[in-house]
């Protein structure tokens, strides 16, 4: 048995969380091999609207176990939030869910410096979430970090002697700041912590490789978010691709699987950087408001724009993509003609490979292709897509040469039809 990454094509917010509760039934074993809290996976049914950040996807299946793994950064505080709102809806989460020791803490210390070093930056800000990641992944590299295995012994020494490192490094900074109230409730949600189950997740999943249980393994944000790949340095701190499922969960390459892509019918991007395909008129306003286009994490309004298929062949190669999932064609389904990015343009020169330094003097090359002006939002089949709407996916299969196995046309997991 080999494990199976489902993961992002795009800057994020292209519908993780959905498609990975309409796929988890078929799953014993869910994992989240990067990221933390600026994750937002969005999931709705039964007209119940639900984001979650630190927390699989699967948390809903009862039978489906959960692993936070090793990749992921966690913030207690938010982990404890996340919990007790799944409590309320009578979900005991304890019963489903593991987490890896071997995962990272997020310490209010790490948001303050998030917050410090992005109010340092002005007009060249990152457009962190200020969820302390980029401090978090830091220190795990800088080798001092504290990993959820620390619970289980001298966490208070720990703490204290990281903390301490981070006021010297708060001190360069003319930034104000008081976490003094938020270690008293960070503290309160370890103790909540240590009631889930504490596991060495790369022995757990491999074990259950071992025994052809099927593993799907999720991905946070996407692609062209990668530390190494996306558009740096406008990027999140960890391995986005299909390659962070290595390190993130402690499982080989020769045991990954098919690789879900998942991509909207257009384009969006949350926080600063280049976007070649942007929408700064009437257009791109249109697409937000029909697309509900804000963050799930920060509520930050989306930028939009077309899709972009230099981007998404980079995507596809980068990760082995096996599976492409489209999500949100619905949000096109009031245009006459909607347009896709096939080439950049930089002084009048055409290329069709991602550069290495994207910049707002790259544009994008656009093929005009019809719109299908059909509602598809109580659509269910694939034979009542409406001929543009199969024109568009044929379109699609034979620039990016992989096969749209799924197709998104509304939030519920009603709406996702297989194809």
């Amino acid at each position: 048995m080999k494990v199976d990454v489902i993961l992002g094509l795009q800057w994020g917010d292209e519908g993780k969380g959905k498609i990975v509760d309409v796929l988890s039934p078929a799953y014993d074993i869910i994992a989240r091999f990067q990221g933390g809290p600026n994750a937002g996976h969005t999931l709705e049914f039964n007209n119940i609207k639900h984001v979650l950040h630190n927390i699989p996807s699967g948390i809903f299946r009862k039978n489906t176990l959960n692993v936070v793994g090793n990749g992921v950064v966690l913030d207690p505080v938010i982990f404890v939030k996340e919990i007790q709102k799944l409590e309320e809806m009578g979900i005991d989460p304890t019963k489903n869910l593991v987490i890896s020791r071997k995962a990272h803490l997020i310490l209010p210390s790490h948001r303050t410096l998030d917050a410090a070093s992005e109010h340092s930056k002005g007009k060249t800000k990152i457009g962190s979430t200020l969820k302390g990641i980029g401090p978090t992944y830091m220190d795990k590299t800088g080798r001092n970090g504290i990993r959820v295995g620390d619970i289980e012994s001298n966490l208070d020494a720990k703490y204290k002697a990281l903390v301490e490192k981070h006021k010297k490094l708060l001190s360069l900074y003319d930034f104000k700041y008081n976490f003094e109230e938020e270690e008293k409730a960070w503290f309160e949600a370890i103790e909540k912590i240590k009631t889930f189950p504490f596991v060495d997740a790369e022995h757990l999943i491999n074990k259950a490789l071992k025994d052809n249980k099927p593993v799907l393994a999720e991905g946070a944000q996407g692609t062209m978010l990668d530390i190494d790949f996306g558009s740096y340095p406008y990027v999140t701190s960890s391995n986005t691709i299909c390659a962070g499922t290595c390190t993130g969960l402690g499982v080989a390459p020769s045991k990954i699987g098919e690789v879900l892509g998942i991509f909207k019918a257009y384009c969006t991007r949350v926080g600063s950087g280049p976007f070649p395909t942007e929408l700064l008129d009437d257009t791109g306003e249109f697409i937000r408001k029909e697309g509900n286009e804000f963050g799930a994490t920060t509520g930050r309004p989306r930028r939009c724009g077309w899709i972009d298929i230099v981007a998404l062949k980079y995507a596809i190669m980068l990760n082995g993509v096996t599976q492409l999932v489209m999500t949100k064609a619905d949000v096109l389904d009031k245009f006459d003609k909607i347009y896709a990015a096939t080439a950049y343009k930089r002084n009048n020169e055409i290329f069709y490979e991602f550069p290495y330094h994207l910049d707002d003097n790259i544009e994008a090359v656009y093929t005009e292709i019809k719109g299908w002006k059909t509602d598809l939002t109580k659509i269910r089949t694939k034979e009542e897509f409406p001929e543009n709407l199969s024109a568009y996916i044929k379109f699609l299969e034979k620039e990016l040469e992989v096969p749209v196995k799924f197709v998104s046309v509304g939030p519920d997991r009603e709406q996702i039809i297989r194809l």
